[in-house]
């Protein structure tokens, strides 16, 4: 059943998160070009291409965090920036990763995308997906984390209860995307077949997963999610699953479509319904958050400005170092000294307290050897 519980850390509204797989030969490959192409093309300002490990050891402009470590895993790591309407600056960095498992099925390479804007996201902005990986159904970079279903398609539901209830469970406990459920009233032709995910806007394109029902379903379907999500799905009609925990302000029947016609026309109302659940604030998975901070704190393609701001910063911070070295040297000789005075005082001047280098010029008149020599007199007392 749907839980109640909703997540205290949300999305930022400034912030763009993705991830996926990858199953093509050279998940890098394909990045790199299309990033040149798109800086030729003077789309975005300027990307770098990074080792994770030599990335991981440079030195940034904020005191690194553990947790913008991109793990051993790693296998590149690609930033990008660009901007959009009214100048404002986008910062994207996307990290591909080893498959976690070699699956009969082949589990491709992993990847994870976060992208910050300078303010609140807009829907209508490019797709930060799209920056990095080319929007062509010859390349395979959209499969989701969850086996069996992908972006920019439209997903068929299992056939068999057990597998449609755990892909039910498995896409709102461990995707980072809205999943949508349509129920196909009767099968479609060629237009209805087409993803309604192509008609939202850019930039939420790449956000949405569907889902489709065939018209046998209609009933395995809508039982399997009543019990699983607590949410039912109309015959010929469409919801939005809850993620798991909810996010605030979500309601069944709120974001429930009674019809939709798979006619290859515009689902206006179903478009609605996901532009209104994509604006909510969203829960923040805790896998979601080391990603960006890794954007936040471990970011290396900096501007002209950001240079300069970046060496003051680490002349200062050399300077404070500099201080705190100098301020522990002094310490440390003012330690040696009253050590050596205060010596002096228990043994009544005995032993004058020496310089260094006085004692490192008698190096036989040790504790030792003037206790030999004491008892020595004490055996020959004429002496």
């Amino acid at each position: 059943m749907a839980k109640n519980s909703t997540s205290s850390t949300t999305v930022p509204d400034t912030a763009w998160l993705g991830r996926g797989r990858h199953t093509g030969p050279d998940a890098e490959r394909d990045v790199r070009r299309n990033l040149i192409a798109l800086k030729a093309a003077r789309v975005i300002d300027d990307f770098l291409d990074l080792d994770p490990v030599e990335a991981a050891r440079s030195t940034d402009l904020f005191p690194r965090d553990e947790s913008a470590d991109p793990g051993p895993s790693a296998r590149r790591l690609f930033e990008a920036r660009w901007r959009v309407a009214d100048g404002v600056t986008v910062r994207a960095q996307l990290t591909t990763y080893e498959p976690e498992s070699r699956r009969a099925d082949g589990e491709g390479v992993g990847w994870v995308l976060a992208a910050e804007a300078e303010r609140a996201w807009e829907a209508g902005w490019p797709s930060p997906a799209t920056v990095f990986w080319p929007d062509s159904d010859q390349v395979a970079w959209d499969h989701e984390k969850v086996p069996g279903v992908r972006l920019r398609t439209a997903n068929h539901l299992p056939k068999d209860d057990d597998k449609l209830r755990r892909l039910l469970r498995d896409c709102t406990r461990e995707s980072w995307y809205v999943h949508v459920v349509v129920h196909e009233a009767m099968t479609p032709d060629t237009l209805g077949r087409q993803p309604i995910t192509a008609f939202l806007p850019p930039s939420l394109r790449h956000r949405v997963i569907e889902h489709r029902a065939t018209p046998e379903q209609a009933l395995i379907a809508d039982f399997a999610m009543k019990r699983e999500l607590g949410v039912g799905l109309p015959r010929g009609g469409a919801v939005v699953l809850p993620p798991t925990p909810q996010v605030a302000g979500y309601e069944a029947e709120r974001f429930t479509v009674r019809d939709v016609f798979l006619d290859g026309t515009e689902p206006t109302e179903l478009l609605a319904k996901i532009v209104e659940f994509a604006s909510l604030p969203q829960p923040l998975p805790a896998d979601a958050e080391q990603v960006l901070t890794r954007l936040r704190q471990g970011w290396h393609l900096l501007t002209p400005d950001e240079e300069l701001v970046h060496a003051r910063a680490m002349v200062t911070r050399y300077a404070k170092s500099l201080e705190a070295m100098t301020a522990s040297c002094n310490l440390y000789r003012e330690a040696a000294e009253s050590a050596l005075a205060a010596l002096a005082e228990a043994t009544n001047g005995n032993d004058a307290p020496r310089t260094p280098a006085q004692a490192a010029t008698k190096p036989d008149s040790s504790p030792l050897k003037s206790l030999t020599k004491t008892l020595g007199l004490f055996r020959n007392p004429n002496r």
